[in-house]
């Protein structure tokens, strides 16, 4: 009885606290206010912590502030895939605000072992930025306090001298407004905390990510998205000394601060870094300590994967800070801990932005001083190395070499092209089509992060992916390169702005007997279906020709006519130059169709069906994976999909598209009627596409011919230590990884694709068992399948010989099975085509190959 009444009692504390919050609540002691800086209550109508913060009063507030305080610099760094703005608040003395460009100038010298700079007198750099994860709101809400204190304080006008704030409200605009528009949605007014209610628990696809469902904290290294290269781009032009990363965490936790688990920094951050880590971390203990908050440290998380806000400054002599707050996931939450109220989590956030700032105050020279020693010590590193550049290029398609030399552009890396064609211990690389980055440049550890690969780790334990080496995901041709052969290639610089791919063409002209597309481009579906929805007839040729000239075209080739769309020859020509310019694919026209190898009316030409796709999104469907595949046809093939909820899956309604598309995921919810609506569908001639727990899904209904394989059991043992059981049973989990695998090119799964060596990614333990009938495994992984990255021993024959994609068939139709992930996080363009090649190619798989 006592425990309930204690309990009631302090609901009753939490409801009142909640209800009553003022400003004295977050504010620090013995500070005074500029009265003409609005608080956020003045400008948004509510207290802080009351409601949760839409983007757009976001933006107002931020505006406000810069406008009442000569401290303030507001800016839009760029816009959203929704259109939202970006935001930017430079905070310093006005003094500072008038020198902006020579204090980023002289920021640029700290990366120049040459420069002479007084770093003694330089002002000290922080970075906060708030809410990567839409729908860990504390951090965002928490920036309308740094906003209004770091520009009304009055007693931090000389302390501004040496240091700018850079403030970055909402790192992810959509997902914060997509989370703050549901839990304001449900809010009461008079709050219960009960984590059943819908408040806390937000339909699918949740606010976590961008518009397309990305995680963007793990985009900073990828820049795959406009939010993540427009605050690259910040990063690169400020270079802070501190970056603060400000999340949320599970309801039943406290707060977490770096640094993360010591054992699990990736090997080329400095120890130096996590020493200051600890150094700046005694601040926030003081901090929370003084408000009597629970707090973690050296635990759960770790610094290894560069491609996160919190481990992307690392590497780069800046030094990244995660802060983890318990989540109230709305207003008010039970926990384990006592009730959890949204102020309360906002104010553990605020704290900690606090002692971040005097960290950095006191701690100025040493930041400077640490960041200039970080780029001396990388000339000795680069100079010491054998590798001394790293080239890059395919022979078959520019826009994969393009995409990631633009990406390295991104980081501040200086790259070349090839003037001219080389060899280089036997592989061709041809000018303008590849591309050299010197190692001896301030960003050599960034580009060794790029390029290398590791397969063995001090840890096993990863809290994200294990290897992302960038030529592997391109499927690019690649090598290091010693200083000799540096030094023999001739080369021009490429300038950061070169953001655009070279045009395309038709080459030949109007009235040509057939227009033939080759399917090595990157680009070409995006063609094939613009050709298809322009009413032509396209054809794709399963068979290699070639033409009286001597010119070869691969499988895969299309061939293209008029059709029925009534356009005369020199209209045909223009549209076909149309959609070779915005594809960035060249066309050719061939003059005859007695060419060698097949002639163009062999019946191994098959006549191809516009795709009409849907994608099963909503219910247990992984909503990464979904987006990874929208954003794949939505934005590089620019084709249009349905975006299917699972509960619409009837024979009624899926029966006007011929593809489906199935992410990893949970399908339990089809139940029994969608999975035969799926049956009858892809027997009646459909191609379903499946990756993952779509696959369990089909096999347990018996939809199509797929089979797993079991994990290998170890043997029993009488007794394990207790302690050892969560890293033992987590170093089994393959966190992500790349592999070796072995493609048919001549399948039509790996139409476009010239060598049968190729890179796949996977971050799971299912594995697929090869079909019987060899024809049906286009892609197999090799005998050794680890090519970098961590995978326990107990995983390998799991994977060895197994199955990638795998071809069932299912009376008329195709279901063809994924075991990795081709699309991952929009970075893997060397496995995009095989994903493209299923959709536009899966109805013309021979049947006696899928059984």
């Amino acid at each position: 009885m006592k425990k309930i009444v204690a309990l009631f009692l302090f609901i009753s504390w939490s409801l009142g606290s909640q209800a009553q919050v003022d400003l004295s609540y977050y504010l620090p002691q013995g500070y005074t206010y500029n009265p003409s800086v609005p608080t956020p209550e003045q400008v948004l109508g509510y207290q802080v912590g009351e409601w949760h913060v839409t983007h757009d009063q976001l933006v107002i507030y931020m505006k406000a502030v810069a406008e009442a305080s000569d401290r303030v610099k507001f800016e839009e760094t760029g816009r959203t895939y929704e259109k939202r703005p970006q935001t930017l608040l430079t905070i310093s003395a006005p003094s500072n605000l008038a020198k902006i460009d020579q204090i980023k100038a002289d920021r640029k010298k700290l990366r120049d072992p040459n420069a002479s700079i007084d770093t003694e007198n330089m002002p000290v750099v922080m970075f906060m930025g708030y809410s990567v994860h839409g729908n860990e709101a504390s951090g965002a809400n928490a920036s309308l306090l740094a906003a209004y204190h770091f520009a009304a304080a009055n007693e931090i006008e000389s302390e501004l001298q040496n240091i700018v704030l850079l403030l970055d409200p909402a790192i992810n605009p959509d997902g914060v407004n997509r989370f703050a528009s549901w839990v304001n949605s449900f809010k009461a007014y008079n709050l219960n905390g009960d984590p059943n209610g819908i408040e806390y628990n937000e339909a699918w696809p949740r606010g976590r990510t961008n518009h397309y469902w990305f995680d963007l904290n793990r985009d900073w290294l990828p820049v795959q998205h406009p939010e993540s290269r427009n605050r690259v781009r910040v990063f690169q032009d400020w270079l802070p000394n501190i970056h603060l990363d400000f999340h949320e965490m599970g309801t039943n936790s406290t707060f977490f601060f770096q640094p993360g688990i010591p054992s699990r920094v990736h090997p080329l951050t400095p120890e130096k870094n996590m020493q200051l880590t600890e150094k700046i971390g005694t601040y926030h203990a003081k901090a929370l300590d003084a408000i009597g908050s629970l707090y973690f440290t050296r635990e759960s998380y770790d610094d290894f994967y560069y491609g996160k806000g919190s481990t992307y400054p690392d590497v780069q002599g800046s030094i990244g800070i995660l802060f983890e707050q318990a989540s109230a996931r709305g207003h008010l939450q039970e926990s384990d801990n006592g009730m959890l109220s949204f102020p309360f989590a906002i104010r553990n956030q605020f704290t900690a932005n606090l002692s971040s700032y005097k960290a950095a105050i006191e701690m100025r020279q040493e930041l400077n001083a640490w960041m200039q020693e970080f780029y001396d010590d990388i000339a000795s590193e680069s100079e010491a190395d054998v590798n001394k550049a790293y080239i890059f290029g395919s022979q078959d398609d520019d826009a994969r070499s393009f995409h990631l030399a633009d990406l390295i552009l991104q980081h501040d890396i200086e790259v070349f092209k090839l003037k001219e064609d080389i060899s280089v211990n036997g592989q061709e690389y041809q000018a303008e089509n590849a591309y050299i980055v010197p190692a001896n440049q301030p960003q050599y550890r960034l580009i060794k992060a790029m390029f290398e690969t590791r397969t063995s780790f001090q840890d096993s334990l990863f809290y994200d992916i294990s290897a992302w080496t960038y030529p592997m995901s391109f499927n690019l041709d690649y090598m290091a390169l010693n200083s000799k052969i540096l030094n023999l290639a001739n080369v021009q610089q490429v300038d950061k702005a070169f953001h655009t791919l070279k045009s395309g063409r038709v080459l030949g002209t109007p009235g040509a007997y057939q227009y033939a597309l080759p399917w090595t481009d990157y680009y070409a579906p995006k063609a094939a279906f613009d050709l298809m929805e322009n009413g032509f007839r396209v054809r794709v040729a399963t068979e290699a020709f070639a033409t009286a000239e001597g010119q070869e075209f691969g499988r895969g080739t299309l061939l293209i006519d008029a059709g029925e769309s009534g356009l005369d020859s020199n209209e045909f020509f223009a549209k076909l130059q149309e959609i070779a310019t915005e594809a960035n694919v060249d066309i050719h026209a061939l003059s005859s169709g007695y060419t060698s190898g097949v002639n163009l009316g062999s019946r191994t030409i098959l006549p191809l069906k516009k795709p009409e796709i849907a994608l099963l999104v909503d219910g247990g469907v992984d909503s990464y994976e979904a987006g990874e595949i929208w954003h794949l046809l939505d934005q590089r093939y620019e084709m249009p999909v349905t975006l299917l909820p699972m509960d619409r899956v009837r024979s009624s309604t899926i029966d006007r598209y011929n593809v489906i598309l199935m992410p990893d995921g949970n399908y339990g919810g089809l139940g029994k009627s969608g999975a035969n609506a799926l049956q009858s569908w892809v027997a009646s001639g459909g191609t379903l596409l499946a990756k993952g727990g779509a696959l369990r899904f089909l096999a347990s209904n018996e939809i199509g011919d797929f089979s797993f394989r079991d994990r290998l059991e170890e043997a029993p043992a009488l007794q394990k230590s207790y302690a050892d059981y969560s890293n033992a049973t987590g170093a089994k989990v393959t966190g992500g990884a790349i592999f070796n695998a072995i493609l048919d090119t001549s399948h039509p799964v790996g139409f476009g694709y010239t060598k049968p060596e190729i890179y796949t990614f996977r971050n799971d333990n299912l594995w697929m068992e090869p079909s019987k009938n060899p024809y049906a495994n286009p892609l197999v992984y090799t005998d050794e399948p680890l090519a970098s990255g961590y995978l326990h021993p107990s995983n390998l024959e799991g994977l060895r010989n197994g199955s990638v994609i795998r071809v069932s068939g299912v009376g008329r139709g195709r279901i063809i099975g994924f075991a990795d992930n081709m699309n991952f996080r929009a970075f893997w363009y060397g496995t995009n085509k095989l994903y493209a090649n299923a959709i536009f190619f899966g109805q013309i798989i021979d049947g006696g190959t899928t059984r």
